[in-house]
């Protein structure tokens, strides 16, 4: 009869133990792996306009590279359905699109409207470069936010904010985290050796010349990087900029985009040589001690979960000494 007892209470155990596991997964687990539904969401983007979704996002629409990484990033990527032609990070999308595997939606700032609406949406993720067709899209019932991180904490709230109407967040802010850790390394390594802040000219494009002002998130990885950006105080994200001013703020770094042209062609700058040879640039410091550096063009023309990266690349340019 004891043994009797004693398997009864052994089986009542077990059974405790499985519902409390299953309840534990449904309301814990299942809900930060992003898989299920959730309540009304309500998110606030980057032009203040308030989005409500009632539940998670299942087929997402990227119209920009950077917040296509975003989603890759906190492990939304399988619900990402449409991508613009140059998008080839975290993987090699051309080659998905080719193969079936993937949309193409069309170019960053031409956006085909009839392909994303093939696709069904839940979610599109946009940028200032898409207002007009952002309006239109509302208009058309879709879920749209606009992603625009003038500074690296803006990338972080736009990684947050993803996360929140995707349903991702722990996995938005363990990336935040690991972002800001790797930053925060950085910066105290710098802040150690004490050593002169370098001023720094980041070429944008040209013609004509465009650098990056002190509202552009380049600004901000030039300034945790330890570098002084020769164009803080210009107001505008990428304001045009004279080639007699640049002489005369006489950085003592230039930074030059690479993957900014068609492949096999060379980029908007035409060579470094072609650089040191601008009239009046001959006196420029940066040219004097042989400090004009190719830094990765995609990586720095995109504001999103790289930004460590690109902050570690800058600091590399700068004190090649301490990276």
């Amino acid at each position: 009869m004891n043994k009797k007892i004693g398997i009864y209470i052994a089986t009542i155990l077990i059974i405790i133990a499985i519902v409390s596991a299953a309840f534990i997964y449904t309301n814990y687990y299942a809900g930060s792996n992003n898989t299920g539904t959730q309540k009304n969401v309500s998110v606030v983007d980057d032009e203040g306009y308030t989005t409500n979704l009632t539940s998670v996002p299942q087929r997402i629409v990227s119209l920009a590279p950077s917040n296509t990484q975003i989603a890759f990033a906190i492990g939304i990527g399988d619900k990402v359905v449409g991508v613009t032609d140059y998008d080839h990070y975290p993987y090699n999308f051309s080659a998905w699109i080719a193969a079936g595997n993937m949309t193409s939606i069309g170019g960053v700032s031409t956006p085909n409207k009839e392909t994303i609406a093939s696709l069904n949406p839940d979610l599109i993720l946009a940028t200032t470069l898409n207002d007009p067709d952002v309006v239109t899209l509302r208009n058309l019932g879709y879920n749209v936010l606009v992603l625009n991180p003038n500074d690296v904490n803006g990338v972080f709230t736009d990684i947050s904010m993803v996360g929140k109407a995707a349903g991702a967040d722990q996995n938005a802010t363990t990336l935040i985290n690991s972002l800001t850790s790797q930053i925060n390394t950085i910066e105290a390594k710098i802040s150690a050796a004490n050593l002169p802040k370098p001023k720094v000219y980041y070429e944008v494009w040209t013609p004509p010349l465009m650098s990056a002002g002190g509202t552009s998130f380049i600004s901000d990885v030039i300034s945790k990087a330890g570098g002084i950006n020769i164009f803080e105080n210009e107001t505008q994200q990428y304001p045009t900029v004279s080639s007699e001013t640049i002489v005369q703020k006489n950085p003592d770094v230039i930074l030059l985009p690479t993957d900014m042209a068609n492949v096999g062609e060379a980029p908007f700058y035409g060579s470094v040589s072609d650089v040191e040879a601008r009239p009046g640039w001959s006196s420029i410091s940066a040219i004097h001690s042989n400090r004009v550096i190719i830094v990765n063009g995609d990586l720095f023309a995109e504001a999103g979960p790289r930004i460590a990266e690109q902050i570690a690349a800058a600091a590399k340019a700068f004190y090649p000494e301490l990276f």
